[in-house]
């Protein structure tokens, strides 16, 4: 399962520009830097971007090749007051630093503890949930309705063909493409609501507020946009269906949604409109599994087995 981003470590060469770059935006004005320790380093860098700590900030570098337009409209609405409750807001960049770094757009943004991974027990399902239910339920306010598409079943399309460039020969490799084969081709429908696009419990952190509390709130735009909300209940959905999720930590958090008048499912049968982007999330994730395992030459570990055992289940719906 996605999990928490990890403990900073010291920034490496490859980031130095994004490191100096967190610098300037934490210590405006040649101000001396007391940072130490965890407060300073690199909290994750993958193909979608890399995100480095300084003080009480981050700076994130998006993945090369995003669009701009779609960006510049996502953060804008990430920093509208409409959503403030729901989406961690951006930060002004500094005013001597770059929009951009190597081509890559870059943004500033408040440093939030993440969900704390070795502690699945203390989980915000309920609050996550609430929170989904609440952006679901805005309205996209004005001057932000031409917003792009969440980009949730394009990221599916993504893995899949990932997988076949990274593991066109591994023995599972057919097994997820069965599974792969039985998605009907998306369509943006009738459902044209604001949606996350990549939820999982690694997109929470909490943010401070007045009086000193802190709140969840979600974090990551690169995915966010109109569409159906159902794919934002994809993961945990497809999680549950694999016997990865412990059925009442599901209970929860659905009965949580629902009590939030979240709008992604019909009270009478939830799985009407979960049943495809669940089977959808379960193949991107076992099509990741086996793109990555494969590129680190290392077997699969249990989890990643179980979500390709998942596939085998879907695929044998349409074989059966």
């Amino acid at each position: 399962m996605d999990s928490a981003l990890p403990t900073p470590s010291a920034p490496l060469p490859a980031h130095l520009g994004l490191a100096a770059l967190a610098r300037a935006a934490a210590h405006p004005a040649e101000e001396p830097c007391r940072c130490a320790g965890g407060l300073v380093g690199v909290l994750a860098d993958r193909d979608d971007g890399t995100v480095v700590r300084h003080g009480e900030l981050v700076v994130k570098a998006h993945a090369p090749g995003t669009d701009p337009g779609d960006h510049r409209a996502r953060v804008a609405l990430a920093a509208h007051r409409d959503v403030a409750g729901v989406l961690l807001p951006p930060l002004p960049p500094p005013r001597s630093g770059p929009a951009a770094l190597d081509g890559r757009p870059v943004t500033v943004w408040p440093y939030g503890p993440p969900v704390d991974p070795v502690d699945p027990d203390a989980a915000p399902w309920e609050e996550a949930a609430r929170l989904l239910a609440v952006l679901h339920r805005t309205p996209p306010p004005p001057g932000h309705r031409d917003l792009p598409d969440m980009r949730a079943p394009l990221k599916v399309a993504l893995a899949v063909d990932r997988m076949r460039r990274t593991a066109p020969d591994h023995p599972a490799t057919a097994t997820v493409l069965g599974a792969w084969l039985t998605l009907p081709e998306h369509r943006a429908g009738d459902h044209r609501l604001l949606c996350h696009g990549d939820f999982h419990l690694g997109q929470l952190v909490r943010a401070p507020r007045a009086g000193g509390r802190a709140a969840w709130r979600l974090i990551d735009v690169d995915d966010l946009g109109l569409g159906d909300p159902a794919w934002d209940l994809a993961r945990p959905a497809a999680w549950f269906a694999a016997g990865i999720l412990p059925p009442e930590v599901w209970s929860r958090f659905l009965g949580a949604y629902q009590e939030a008048g979240g709008p992604a499912v019909d009270a009478a049968d939830p799985w009407d409109r979960l049943d495809v982007p669940a089977r959808a999330l379960t193949v991107q994730t076992a099509a990741l599994a086996l793109a990555k395992s494969t590129a680190e030459a290392r077997p699969l570990d249990e989890v990643e087995e179980v979500m390709i055992d998942t596939c085998a289940r879907i695929a044998g719906r349409r074989t059966g």
